[in-house]
């Protein structure tokens, strides 16, 4: 069975611990174990977060005054390669030496009109008091909007259109290579208006469960696995009567709502998969992994009877 992993933020550095290259180690390496018997039964193939490391780079790129700040684009290249490296080493110290590892720089392609340009929301980056923001907003060409009782710089996030690697990724998957690409919902891209193929990195975060379904359709994945710090979708969340969803179809979980910016897109992503595939998708915790892919934890989104 082909399965699709995408590991959350929280699989490589965990809420409110320092970002520190240990602690991504020690966190991948819990990663790591959890998925390794999937990969000794199954054809495996992993995205990853990159919120904090994105963040990290952003804030040592802003202590040195020297140059320019890089570009969101390129730092989510640079993390692409940082955390793959470690879930490669990690998980080859748990499998057999002859089993092959890949991690691919992945660029994934942007409609230039696309109006999240017009209304960016996507939180990167340290927070700041109201004043401070302000002022980096104007000295900066940023956008900031609230966060809680701080303020932080926002960016677009556009929807994804296409993976420009695919067809790497299906070479290796060829040659039983375990793969990880699309990290941090891959390296934004789009055409240059008027130019002939002109290709430019954009200032934008993707989401990575929405680039990883697409991932997943293009792979003709059997499983599209979303792994968070929640063991499910839970309906009521936050509330005493909250109940957790176990097996449903798109049509049943998507007539609830779930917020935008954490349980929505991994819901929309599921249900988008499932209807366009007739394959399974699953929502659960890392720790689950095993029983989320033989059906037995997490919540399971199936095509209606």
């Amino acid at each position: 069975m082909r399965v699709i992993v995408a590991l959350g933020g929280n699989a490589l550095l965990k809420r409110g611990e320092p970002m520190t290259a240990e602690n991504q180690r020690a966190n991948v390496r819990v990663a790591a174990r959890a998925l390794a018997p999937v990969a000794r039964e199954h054809q495996l193939v992993l995205s990853h977060g990159n919120g904090p490391q994105v963040g990290l780079l952003a804030l040592e790129g802003a202590a040195y005054e020297e140059v320019e700040g890089y570009p969101l684009d390129v730092l989510g290249a640079e993390t692409q390669g940082m955390i793959g490296y470690m879930i490669e080493q990690e998980l080859g110290n748990l499998l057999p030496f002859e089993v092959p590892l890949a991690t691919l720089l992945t660029m994934i392609e942007v409609d230039p009109d696309d109006p999240a340009f017009e209304n960016p929301s996507k939180f990167v980056g340290p927070v700041y008091e109201k004043a401070e923001a302000e002022a980096l907003a104007a000295d900066k060409g940023w956008s900031i909007k609230q966060d809680g009782n701080k303020w932080r710089r926002v960016v677009p996030s556009p929807l994804p259109k296409r993976i420009f690697e695919i067809q790497p990724i299906k070479w290796l998957l060829e040659k039983h290579t375990i793969v990880i690409c699309a990290g941090g919902g891959g390296i934004p891209v789009m055409y240059e208006k008027g130019k002939d193929r002109v290709l430019t990195g954009v200032e934008a975060v993707i989401d990575k469960d929405r680039a990883t379904e697409i991932l997943a359709r293009e792979l003709e994945a059997d499983l599209y696995i979303m792994a968070t710090d929640v063991n499910g979708v839970y309906i009521d969340w936050g509330a005493p009567e909250a109940r957790k969803i176990g097996r449903t179809t798109p049509d049943v979980l998507q007539a609830y709502d779930f917020a935008a910016g954490s349980m929505g897109p991994k819901v929309e992503a599921a249900c988008t998969f499932v209807r366009e595939t007739g394959k399974r998708a699953a929502i659960g915790t890392l720790a689950d992994i095993e029983n989320i892919v033989n059906g037995k934890a997490g919540t399971i989104v199936e095509p209606a009877a």
